[in-house]
């Protein structure tokens, strides 16, 4: 028995399945877990309603931090969610395990990018919270839906990125090369300090991460349009996540 002789109602239960045990392995990864919800909202509590609280122009900046800290969270829950699973699984002879099994081809990585979503649909939403209640942010109920399908979304790029990493490198590498590129990306596109703040030459130099080009449709839905077209931004994110899609696709079929 192979994929191909399943129903299309044991195709999609394939799909179910994988996705649904995919969740629960993660829910009994509390280190994984853990950081991946709490960090975004403890740095959004931190920087947008404790040291924002009183100043001038708070408001702003508790906008501009949903929406940059939402980016965050979204990053990193995609980035260690495939590149450290994916390596570790790959080191462990878990994927040859799954090309034996009569089960679809895609369910693998599909049950993947459906967790990397569920978590930053679970990020978006302990924002909004912080931001409602603590941060007085007052946005339009089309501007919060816009927020929540930018970063589910926004998942595809860097899941592509997560991906060619547990590909390439080893479950003991994997962490380490995402940290390398993770928080320096994060503080280079402007989603901790913006960067109006920041030297020029870092401003110039934004729009080569793909976080840029998320956080300014983010920022843009919130009023904080720094210029730049939409359409430029999603191209550049769809370009990326097709591009690194494809090279850890034939990656993961070499390696195995």
């Amino acid at each position: 028995m192979n994929s191909m002789a399943l129903t299309p109602a044991q195709y999609l239960g394939c799909y179910y399945r994988e996705a649904k045990y995919e969740f629960l392995r993660l829910m009994r990864t509390p280190s994984f877990v853990l950081p991946a919800l709490l960090f975004p909202s403890m740095f959004y509590l931190l920087f947008g309603v404790v040291m924002g609280s009183g100043r001038s122009g708070s408001g702003d900046a508790a906008r501009y931090l949903l929406a940059s800290y939402g980016v965050f969270g979204v990053m990193g829950a995609a980035l260690f969610g495939f590149a450290v699973n994916v390596a570790v699984e790959r080191e462990r002879g878990f994927l040859v395990l799954k090309r034996a099994l009569p089960m679809p081809p895609g369910a693998y990585l599909f049950a993947k990018l459906v967790m990397a979503m569920i978590f930053a649909l679970i990020i978006s939403l302990m924002l909004a919270a912080i931001a409602i209640t603590l941060a007085g942010v007052s946005l339009a109920p089309s501007q919060w839906l816009l927020l929540l399908v930018i970063n589910v979304l926004g998942t595809l790029p860097f899941s592509a990125i997560g991906l060619l990493i547990g590909t390439a490198f080893s479950g003991q590498a994997a962490p380490a090369i995402v940290n390398l590129i993770y928080l320096p990306m994060a503080f280079l596109s402007g989603l901790w300090i913006p960067l109006s703040m920041l030297p020029k030459f870092i401003d110039t130099l934004a729009p080569v991460w793909p976080s840029y080009h998320l956080a300014q449709i983010a920022l843009k839905v919130v009023g904080h349009d720094a210029g730049g077209s939409l359409w430029m931004h999603l191209l550049v994110l769809a370009v990326i996540t097709v591009a690194f899609f494809l090279v850890a696709r034939r990656a993961l079929v070499d390696r195995g």
